[in-house]
């Protein structure tokens, strides 16, 4: 027995019993709660539209149509999650999905360039543009916020007077077809079976290295089971594409995003000093981080993921309209926040991301082909991201 100094017995300690934190317990409960909420998310409203559509929500011809809007939603929500994760934001996305898109577009039909040189053309407008974005809000010292808040409104205006408030055509066939392209090739169903176990030998073969190389207890079983899911949910997706024709394009453009986005947020020093600075950017700058080179060559990727993605939804759409890029660095913004991804900063994953780009996707998809008014729509995604930020909050305070 064991008396305090103020006359307290406590009873005997048992020497080999293991302490245990209980406010650690409620915090990685709270994490596991917090994991599940997402993907319970996606199963309702999946499940909602596939009853309220009759089944025609779950053909492989809409799965096969919704893969291709979340590439879409995906490239450019990833590029978000890299400028998010430094502590800054960029609302000028949407408009400059619409700007270079319809320069490429312009370029093509009006000016007769072949696609790939108006696509490498507008690419490089992308890196330009953003790289100066992000050497005003280094040097200047400009907040993020402003900078591309004011981008939102030239870019939009630019994108105007580019395709001069009219519609601007992708014609299949000619100098344009390899923009076209973009969003209406398919892998041959066999070629798709190949990459997917090609996909699934890699996977499964880093796993097991990193199995055999790890010090720490079921880590590598952990890496081996999700490599495992990986394959699987993979091969589903090629399964039901097959059944409408084969894999798209867009979906093998997003897996080369997301697999260069991972492996430069988790295995170089550049994603190492994103989540650093994000974390606490005072801290960073005393450490000696290159801070403001890190910050800029966010934004540059960015500007590239941003031009891609306007290939893709002009492509997608058939022309470049008026409309092109409305909203959607909203939706980018979202899908990171639903993923999991902290606007404060220096909290966010890759498969986080892709989940929200999923959920964003599905719902947007889903009331699309039930016909849902524009303001509907509009109620539907606020409040989707609405609960889906309290819905983290809260459970994790908990």
């Amino acid at each position: 027995m064991t008396t305090t100094s103020i006359g307290q017995t406590l009873p005997p300690q048992n020497p080999g019993a293991v302490a245990v934190d209980p406010s650690a317990i409620k915090v990685s409960r709270g994490q596991a709660i917090s994991a599940m909420v997402m993907p319970i998310a996606l199963l309702l409203i999946v499940g909602f539209f596939a009853v309220a559509s009759s089944g025609n929500y779950l053909s492989a011809q809409n799965l096969s149509q919704l893969a291709i809007e979340l590439s879409i939603t995906a490239v450019l929500a990833l590029g978000m999650l890299l400028v998010i994760l430094p502590g800054h934001i960029d609302l000028s996305a949407g408009s400059g999905v619409g700007l270079i898109g319809g320069i490429a577009a312009v370029l093509i039909t009006s000016h007769g360039w072949p696609a790939w040189a108006a696509m490498a053309a507008g690419t490089a407008a992308g890196l330009l543009i953003w790289w100066g974005m992000g050497m005003i809000i280094i040097k200047e010292r400009v907040p993020a916020f402003i900078i591309t808040l004011s981008g939102l409104l030239i870019f939009r205006g630019l994108h105007l007077l580019v395709i001069k408030n009219s519609t601007v055509p992708i014609v299949p066939g000619g100098q344009s077809n390899i923009y076209s392209l973009l969003t209406t090739y398919r892998l041959s169903p066999m070629v798709g079976l190949i990459l997917t176990a090609v996909i699934g030998v890699i996977l499964i073969t880093v796993a097991i290295a990193q199995r055999r190389s790890s010090g720490t207890p079921g880590h590598g079983e952990t890496m081996l089971m999700r490599a495992i899911v990986i394959s699987q949910c993979v091969l589903l997706l090629v399964l039901i594409c097959n059944g409408n024709g084969g894999l798209p394009l867009p979906v093998v453009i997003l897996g080369t995003v997301t697999v260069a986005t991972w492996f430069l947020t988790r295995h170089t020093p550049f994603g190492r000093y994103l989540y650093a600075i994000g974390g606490n950017e005072e801290a960073a700058i005393v450490s000696g981080l290159p801070v403001h080179a890190i910050t800029v060559g966010a934004f540059a990727i960015m500007g590239l993921l941003t031009a891609l993605t306007g290939f893709l939804q002009t492509a997608y759409t058939g022309s470049s309209t008026t409309t092109i890029g409305n909203l959607m660095e909203l939706d980018a913004v979202a899908a990171c926040v639903i993923g999991g991804t902290s606007l404060r900063g220096g909290r966010g994953t890759v498969g986080g991301v892709l989940l929200g780009s999923l959920i964003i996707a599905a719902l947007l998809n889903g009331m699309g082909l039930l016909g849902v008014s524009p303001e509907k729509k509009l109620i539907a995604r606020g409040t989707v991201l609405a609960l889906a930020v309290w819905a983290d909050v809260r459970l994790r305070k908990q």
